[in-house]
């Protein structure tokens, strides 16, 4: 497993992390994902070989965040 970890803004409350780890973990190969809206930050366990970094950051934003580029 693949730990990867995103700056994220736009989070702004509890709700908007659960909105994040909800698009995240719908995807094939994520085990587990936490948010942090106070640290702007988003922690992903995921199969390296199922799924890369640029799919998580598309999916957030796809959610309405904005990863750092």
């Amino acid at each position: 497993m693949e730990q990867t970890t995103l700056e994220v803004t736009g989070m702004s409350c509890g709700g908007c992390e659960s909105n994040v780890i909800d698009a995240v973990e719908s995807l094939e190969g994520v085990s587990s994902v936490t948010a942090n809206h106070e640290a702007d930050e988003v922690r992903v366990e995921h199969d390296d070989a199922a799924i890369d970094e640029s799919t998580i950051a598309d999916t957030i934003a796809d959610a309405g965040y904005e990863p750092a580029a």
